[in-house]
């Protein structure tokens, strides 16, 4: 018999009896032998075990097996970082244990790199628990604590309305590191029905990521929320710019004072469902796109796909997918992003498709526009407006490509043309009719565009340099019908900027 194993043999003999190691062992000790934990990372976890933080039932064997794989030195670290954490909203205690590990070979990675990582955070000022506690209490809220952030609520207790949609929720940027939600759900609940608040975390540092995410249960609390506490000030001379963010395509915005000048933001946070992929064969239909795409990731409830002015049976290289939820599509852009997957041969290029902000009713009440596409390229303006003025006066029609923009002087004969023309044949297609979107704030969309314009050049530069890019396949960037020509200079590759309507509604201009 091998020394190790004769290790193992003596200590499981040594624990049934009471003797050796530690002093008595815990029932659950034997087991974490026979898994095949190191005798030293059995017995520190077993050591946890007997303080009652951790119960080895809510263990499972993806945390075990984590467990295994690392060397005992850095297993040990992690069972004492696991042991001093505070646990006490902690639902899922192995999920946790496992955020410890990954945060771990993060800073262990980042010191191989020879980068500066950030030592493990003994936070200063926690939560008020008796606060919180009196939160939970008064509210019937639960609060579910990660590595990466803290979860309060979601769904209220007895809730029997629908889940909350596009408007609900709200960005607060710029919160202090030492700020929980024993301070920032009674500045909330000010303003309405909250369903869940979500304050992210730094499993690197310890402390919160300066920002949060407040779903209400009505549209009409959220706005209340941007609208009440935009300029809040917290600490003296520090006010939030606007900005978009990238990852997720939440949009950052406006301020708001809670302590002695220093100001938080909250806006209005749109949960992205879409994703654009480029690079996709230009002679597949939506119904093959469709059953492509829904064998790599769940939850694919549309594909949407713009055909080519001059070959309406030809799509234009790119496609949008649409999923149920920010969840589903965050988990398709990871999987369909890694450069491993190929669609029919293709590299696919995978980005999130840029926000849709729907005006408010009340804007929408007011256009006199429609947005027509699925035109056929020998479909003229004079043709156009010919087809809607049997509806009332129409004052211009731009054609671009393959949509146009009618413009009436009325606007109920704007909705009685919208009616009865959409999905009616005109120039040999069958049109689709629907209100046009105002133009929007012209700024923000050019920040959206060098965001993306941004992220697309890093994609090139990092993976396919469009080297290996098929020239049939070359014009699928957003907004290009012909090949794509990339402009080389000092910051290498530019990919180009999507314009022009992409889904729902077209912009008119002004």
């Amino acid at each position: 018999m091998a020394e190790g194993n004769g290790e193992v043999v003596e200590e499981m003999a040594n624990q049934k009896s009471g003797e050796g190691g530690d002093g008595e062992r815990t029932q659950d000790y034997s087991k974490l032998l026979e898994y095949g934990l190191n005798l030293s990372v059995a017995s520190r976890l077993d050591a946890i075990y007997k303080t009652g933080k951790l119960a080895h039932s809510e263990l499972d064997e993806r945390a075990l097996d984590a467990l295994k794989e690392f060397h005992v030195e850095g297993a040990l670290d992690v069972l004492d970082q696991f042991l001093d954490s505070n646990l006490e909203h902690v639902s899922n205690k192995s999920a946790f244990l496992c955020g410890v590990m990954k945060t771990y070979r993060q800073k262990v990675r980042a010191t191989q790199q020879g980068q500066p990582a950030p030592a493990v955070t003994v936070q200063a000022k926690g939560p008020d628990e008796e606060k919180i506690k009196a939160i939970l209490e008064r509210t019937g809220y639960t609060l579910d604590v990660t590595t990466g952030q803290r979860k309060y609520g979601g769904p209220p207790p007895n809730w029997t309305g629908n889940t909350p949609g596009n408007g609900c929720e709200v960005f607060c940027g710029k919160i202090p590191k030492d700020m929980y939600e024993d301070e920032l759900i009674p500045l909330f609940e000010k303003c309405g029905k909250i369903w869940d608040l979500r304050l992210m975390m730094d499993p690197m540092t310890g402390t919160n990521r300066g920002y949060a995410f407040v779903t209400f249960t009505s549209r009409d609390a959220a706005s209340n929320a941007v609208r009440e506490l935009n300029n809040y000030e917290i600490k003296p001379g520090n006010c939030l710019k606007i900005n978009v963010s990238v990852p997720n395509l939440r949009l950052f915005l406006n301020d708001y004072e809670i302590r002695n000048g220093k100001k938080i933001g909250v806006t209005i946070s749109f949960n992205n469902h879409r994703l654009f992929v480029g690079n996709i064969p230009k002679n597949r239909d939506r119904d093959e796109l469709l059953e492509e795409f829904a064998k790599h990731a769940p939850g694919l409830v549309e594909v949407i796909i713009y055909s080519s002015p001059d070959d309406k049976k030809k799509n234009r290289g790119f496609c949008f997918l649409e999923y149920e939820s920010h969840k589903a599509a965050s988990l398709a852009k990871r999987r369909l992003g890694t450069g491993r997957i190929k669609v029919w041969n293709c590299d696919i290029i995978v980005d999130w498709a840029d926000p849709q902000e729907e005006p408010d009713e009340q804007t929408m009440s007011k256009v006199k526009v429609l947005y027509v596409r699925n035109l056929t390229q020998d479909t003229s303006e004079d043709k156009l407006k010919e087809s809607f003025e049997q509806f009332g006066r129409v004052e211009r029609v731009k054609k671009i490509k393959d949509y146009a923009f009618v413009h009436f002087e009325d606007r109920d004969n704007a909705v009685k043309a919208m009616k009865d023309l959409d999905g009616k044949e005109i120039g040999g297609s069958n049109i689709e009719v629907s209100l046009a979107k105002p133009p929007s704030d012209k700024k923000k969309k050019e920040e959206i565009l060098r965001a993306r314009e941004r992220r697309m050049t890093q994609f090139l530069q990092t993976r396919i340099g469009l080297v290996n890019m098929s020239p049939q396949h070359a014009g699928m960037m957003p907004g290009a019908m012909p090949p794509m020509r990339v402009p080389s200079g000092p910051g290498g590759p530019r990919a180009p900027m999507r314009g022009g309507p992409m889904g729902g509604r077209g912009e008119y201009g002004k």
